[in-house]
């Protein structure tokens, strides 16, 4: 078991207070706020450990950063195309997913994340877009960050 270091405190306490779904940079950007010298490292090593531990969820995303959630019972997740924010889903949950899978070619399944995807009700009235159009931009994680700055500065 990993020691409770006061680093790995702040890190937990972080995304259980961002409740956003945040990426490793956004908790890293949350604890510096408060204990301006701590490392970018400490923070991604500590967001690594609690996830390994159970404490929070790591989501790969395809093609974008990991997110961490502090809810860590089974449940979906959509991710908006435009921003890149991760929500939660209101959809029940199905057990056993996996076994309808036809032919696993050859994998010895452990697992699955099912993220959906869309326009998030925010970009879709900041553009005039309907939420499922399929002309989303990549997302700009480096506008994301001065956003995220932006909030946890005022």
């Amino acid at each position: 078991m990993k020691r409770n270091t006061i680093q790995r405190s702040l890190t937990l306490e972080a995304v259980q207070q961002l409740k956003s779904h945040p990426t490793a940079e956004e908790v890293y950007y949350a604890v510096a706020e408060k204990h301006p010298t701590i490392s970018r490292g400490t923070v991604y090593r500590n967001l690594n450990e609690l996830s390994e531990s159970g404490e929070i969820r790591k989501m790969e995303i395809p093609s974008g950063a990991d997110h961490f959630d502090h809810r860590c019972h089974d449940h979906y997740h959509v991710r908006c195309l435009k921003c890149g924010k991760v929500f939660d889903l209101d959809m029940e949950y199905i057990p056993d997913l996996e076994k309808s899978v036809k032919d696993v070619g050859g994998f010895k399944l452990s697992g699955y994340d099912l993220v959906f995807k869309g326009i998030c009700p925010e970009c879709s009235a900041s553009s005039g877009q309907s939420a499922h159009t399929g002309a989303e931009k990549p997302v700009n994680n480096r506008k994301r960050r001065d956003e995220n700055e932006k909030y946890h500065n005022t």
